[in-house]
């Protein structure tokens, strides 16, 4: 028996509402069971009670077991005063205002309906699986399922604006600055994002604006600042990037000192630092005023288009520097735009209306729908209990409801898990 569990209980009135009595033998009419208060104090506000023939207003407080009251301390705190009713699984300890009343206490335990308690167990009894409620998952009505993902998905959206908001602070409100963070960092994809984001943290985006319109200039300063101009070779492209960044760091007092180092083991070529950085030096080359382009974007064509940019010709016979391969052009493909949408454009679209006080963009939703599944590990098990993830919004609210509630054993807070105690 956990606490929270009483939570649910008393917050959705999951007993035997018209026969309570109080220990002391009082009954109890519920006009309304209070505001769940989840910081510190009691956990239900303005409560409205009548014992007896008493109307109360006041606080509510929940237990396991009586004495618990004590074991918190609650009797030398003043914010438990105002308790008018405390709620407990079992009574084992009268409990006494500091005018020694005596608290009406309700025990739960004789009135909780016996089909919640037994689909609590149940659903407890084994957290050793994948998640709880893997046996009922399937069960599961296709209703309930649709619109607990999209609040989750609404849910991590609303996570990942707290990093945006982060960056927008250090950045004075530079949403193009903050843009250009977020894509390099993505552009890392999960191997070297980190090392990426480092190197995009390394420089001010002012210096990206100021030479933007020379691509040579461009990929000296990405190439540079990620340590991969700092050998000798024979290569006149590479000599030529050597030469400008050299030229660049003299002039911005450029230091990339603190910039992570990249990682070429264990990628596709395709996914090579050194292509994704001339990708990415090509788009800014491109895109002059990438934010405001991204925000009249629409559609998925809408933002095909805008990233319809390739690695620069070098990179059409080239994966690293001097060893040539396959001529192939190096293009930004459909797949990878998904990923940068799904990662960095949406989430910086939804924060920006955020900001600006506007609700969330069903067009937002619609983009996001009309986005492939991920297929990553988390949603394969998903869907071998139940096949539902068929959009990005599915992938990235299982990926939210797996992390978030399914590791934390949330289910009290998940939807599903209600509709599995019901």
């Amino acid at each position: 028996m956990r606490e929270n569990f009483l939570h649910y209980i008393w917050k959705f009135q999951k007993f035997d509402i018209l026969h309570l009595k109080t220990i002391q033998g009082e009954s109890i009419s519920l006009v309304s069971v209070g505001i769940h208060n989840h910081d510190s104090g009691p956990d239900f506000f303005n409560a409205q009670l009548k014992i007896g023939e008493q109307l109360w207003a006041g606080n509510v407080e929940i237990h396991i077991k009586s004495s618990d009251w004590f074991a918190h301390h609650h009797e030398q705190d003043k914010a438990y005063d105002n308790v008018i009713l405390h709620v407990v699984y079992e009574h084992d300890s009268e409990v006494y205002r500091k005018d020694n009343s005596i608290i009406p206490t309700l025990e739960l335990k004789h009135y909780i309906h016996k089909g919640v308690l037994q689909n609590y167990k149940k659903l407890f009894s084994n957290t050793s699986k994948w998640i709880n409620c893997e046996n009922d998952f399937a069960k599961t009505e296709d209703f309930i399922l649709d619109h607990w993902l999209e609040r989750l998905y609404i849910e991590r959206l609303e996570r990942k604006s707290k990093t945006i908001e982060a960056l927008l602070e250090a950045s004075n409100n530079n949403w193009e600055a903050v843009l250009f963070k977020m894509l390099t960092k993505y552009f890392g994809l999960k191997v070297n994002g980190d090392a990426f984001f480092s190197l995009a943290n390394s420089l001010d985006f002012s210096i990206v604006r100021k030479i933007q319109s020379n691509q040579l200039l461009l990929e000296a300063l990405l190439f540079g600042q990620a340590g991969l101009l700092e050998k000798t070779i024979e290569d006149t492209y590479y000599q030529n990037l050597k030469s400008e960044y050299y030229f660049l760091k003299q002039k911005f007092q450029l230091s990339n000192e603190y910039v992570l180092p990249l990682q070429f083991f264990r990628l596709r070529p395709s996914n090579f630092p050194t292509i994704r950085l001339s990708q990415l030096a090509r788009l800014y080359h491109k895109q002059q005023r990438l934010f405001s382009k991204l925000l009249v974007s629409e559609t998925l064509e809408d933002f095909y288009k805008l990233f319809e940019v390739t690695a620069s010709p070098y990179w059409n016979s080239h994966y690293t520097f001097q060893k040539e391969s396959k001529t192939n052009p190096k293009i930004v493909t459909k797949a990878f735009v998904n990923l940068l949408l799904i990662n960095t454009i949406i989430p910086l679209k939804f924060s920006y209306a955020k900001q600006n006080g506007k609700a969330v963009n069903e067009q937002l939703i619609q983009l996001i729908r009309a986005i492939d599944s991920e297929n990553n590990s988390i949603i394969k098990s998903f869907n071998k209990l139940k096949k539902i993830s068929k959009s990005a919004l599915d992938s990235q609210a299982l990926v939210q409801l797996k992390t978030e509630y399914c590791n934390k054993h949330q289910c009290l807070k998940c939807a599903i898990g209600n509709s599995l105690l019901a």
